[in-house]
């Protein structure tokens, strides 16, 4: 039988996947559908619990606002999802439980790496701990940073994230900081300034060193003003694009689908923004 897959939120707008992963189910050879699932925070747990009993339902993906009210109502979750405190990929098992994970900052990390970045060891200074600067921040613990440091504007948002990443890695420093740190090898914007035109900088990228990597989840302007500034001022820069391309392949190992030596990352580039 076809199945199902799709994206759990509310409002359900002009969703990407919906355009990348019936050509990604193509290439690789799954007889699978993707579908929008529109619900509000108060139908989740009844959507759920139909979702749960769908025999050919393979799994989805959570946005905006589920993807911290939907973790307590799932059966099993990854310490990453709970080192974030939200998830953003869920996979029926055989037996009807719903399990979540989230991979938008795995996504994000492998695409560092992939572009040659070193991520084990390096100082790393994180701007924003919303919903993707969270799940970045428990992936960059789980990779093994030498250090990270933190600025969030809302103080009781960074004091539970905080607490929530040193419980879960307590290996890793974690600290906030107020101003630009020294020393840095990777500064990342996960906050959602550089989406509108005529938006401040989250930070000024001349305030690191050198050396310093400058990265943007932002994925549209895919040269965001930070970027540009960095840029102009010789500083590496790494696109919030990486991101997403890098977590396609994930969607596939979580749903247990054999890309069967299809290069994903390659294929979700050429179908474009």
């Amino acid at each position: 039988a076809t199945r199902l897959y799709g994206t759990i939120g509310d409002p359900i707008r002009q969703l990407r996947m919906t355009g990348i992963m019936p050509q990604v189910f193509a290439a690789v050879g799954a007889n699978a559908v993707w579908l929008p699932f529109h619900g509000g925070a108060d139908l989740l747990p009844v959507m759920l619990q139909a979702l749960s009993r769908m025999h050919n339902l393979g799994g989805f993906t959570v946005t905006i606002p589920h993807k911290t009210g939907i973790l307590p109502l799932l059966g099993r979750t990854t310490r990453r999802a709970e080192a974030s405190g939200s998830v953003n990929l869920v996979r029926r098992d055989p037996d009807g439980t719903l399990a979540g994970d989230i991979v938008d900052g795995l996504g994000f990390v492998r695409g560092l790496t992939a572009q040659g970045h070193r991520v084990r060891g390096a100082s790393v200074w994180l701007v924003g701990l919303g919903g993707a600067g969270g799940a970045i921040a428990a992936a960059l613990c789980e990779a093994g940073v030498g250090r990270l440091l933190v600025t969030e504007i809302d103080a009781e948002r960074a004091e539970i994230a905080i607490d929530r990443l040193l419980r879960h890695y307590p290996d890793v420093p974690v600290a906030e900081v107020a101003t630009p740190p020294k020393g840095v090898h990777i500064a990342v914007n996960a906050t959602p300034l550089g989406l509108r035109p005529g938006d401040p900088l989250s930070f000024d990228p001349m305030t690191l060193d050198p050396e310093a990597l400058v990265a943007d989840v932002i994925m549209s302007p895919i040269e965001t003003p930070l970027l540009q500034r960095a840029r102009a001022h010789g500083r590496r820069i790494h696109h919030g694009r990486h991101m997403l391309d890098h977590q396609i392949p994930l969607y596939l190992e979580w749903f247990g689908i054999d890309a069967k030596g299809v290069d994903v990352v390659a294929l979700v580039r050429s179908i474009g923004p």
